[in-house]
């Protein structure tokens, strides 16, 4: 069948938006008729070479939509279900799943992330395979989908709120839940306040943090963080965010101090800001080739610590389902996330609004 997608053919040029072929589902997947696919920086670091895949590639890995065929040993979907995706696919069976660390999952890590599991493409044009982002390719009105990446989506609920659940919300909700396991009164900060920015802020929220101290360039994103939850912002434009942030918390520095950009600098940035005894975790990807230093005596010496999180360290089946509830509580704010819909030909504008730091989050909708 033929489906419409923004597809990456080089680094540094733009999406191109074009009809292409999509095969059937095989054993254990499905095809999924996307109904939202968030904008996430993570595809705009595809597109300015941060990361790197191998090209042409399908855009997008937050989405949301409806079964509408089912491949074979698929018994736990069928035609009419409406899912949200997984960023990352748990295979609940391998070392890292078996141990409660789904989000690791070594048959996600292994092999090319543009391909299916069994190492095949299902986007084509004429001869040409064209790769899916995370195995996804949310960009697409549809796409075909290992059943590992699926998660069922609860009755009502809209497919923009499932959507942010597939990675920016349990990326940075369950970086402060999981990761950091931050409890009532203990101090964080935040070093950069975009979409899963915002999400550490909401999460240091639900936990009880104080104070919650937001650091960024921009006054709009600032003033989003207050809103979401930070008790004290800072302009690293105007200021110096270690002296700020060290001010705020009596020259002692934050427990937790999270990076979400994904800059040496920055990165240096958050170990600096952490008092005795603190942790720096960090959430932004950056490039493969760079490099971060830090005093190596403060490791010891007053027990420092960084950590990496990937996808917030959450259980998928477990989290996504339950970041919806918060929602529907009144405890997790996700309307407020989106500050601008697409349609998928505007994907350009999407990432140029993403790229000059105009949205919070960009969200494209497909026709019903």
């Amino acid at each position: 069948m033929k489906t419409k997608a923004a597809i990456c053919y080089e680094v540094g040029k733009p999406v191109v938006v074009e009809e292409i072929e999509l095969r059937p589902p095989k054993a254990s997947e499905v095809m999924i008729k996307i109904g939202a696919s968030g904008v996430c920086h993570s595809d705009l670091s595809l597109l300015n070479g941060t990361i790197v895949h191998t090209l042409p590639e399908v855009l997008g890995h937050e989405g949301a939509g409806t079964v509408v065929e089912v491949g074979e040993e698929t018994a736990d979907y069928k035609v009419g279900d409406r899912v949200m995706l997984s960023f990352v696919s748990s295979c609940g069976h391998c070392f890292q799943c078996q141990s409660g660390h789904p989000t690791l999952c070594e048959a996600w890590f292994g092999g090319d992330r543009g391909l299916l599991l069994d190492g095949t493409c299902r986007f084509h044009k004429g001869d040409r395979d064209i790769h899916q982002f995370a195995r996804l390719g949310t960009m697409s009105e549809y796409a075909v989908v290992h059943t590992d990446s699926v998660v069922p989506l609860p009755d009502g609920y809209e497919f923009r709120h499932a959507a942010l659940i597939g990675c920016g919300v349990p990326t940075g909700v369950g970086a402060v839940l999981r990761t950091a396991k931050v409890q009532p009164g203990q101090s964080v900060c935040v070093i950069g306040t975009g979409g899963v920015g915002l999400n550490v802020v909401q999460g240091a929220r639900l936990s009880g943090a104080n104070p919650i101290i937001a650091v960024d360039r921009l006054d709009n994103k600032l003033e989003a963080a207050r809103q979401f939850g930070a008790t004290h912002t800072v302009n690293a434009s105007k200021v110096d965010p270690v002296e700020a942030v060290r001010e705020l918390t009596g020259g002692h520095g934050v427990e937790y101090a999270f990076e979400v950009i994904g800059l040496k600098q920055t990165i240096e940035t958050a170990f600096e800001l952490i008092r005795i005894g603190g942790q720096a975790v960090i959430i932004g990807i950056t490039n493969r080739e760079h490099e971060v230093s830090f005093p190596a005596f403060m490791f010891p010496y007053g027990e420092r610590k960084v950590v990496g999180s990937f996808m917030g360290s959450c259980l998928p089946r477990e989290d996504m389902p339950r970041f919806l509830e918060l929602y529907s509580e009144g405890k997790l704010m996700l309307d407020e996330l989106v500050t601008r819909t697409y349609s998928l030909d505007e994907v350009n504008q999407a990432f140029a609004d993403l790229e000059e730091g105009r949205n919070l989050r960009g969200m494209i909708l497909f026709a019903e």
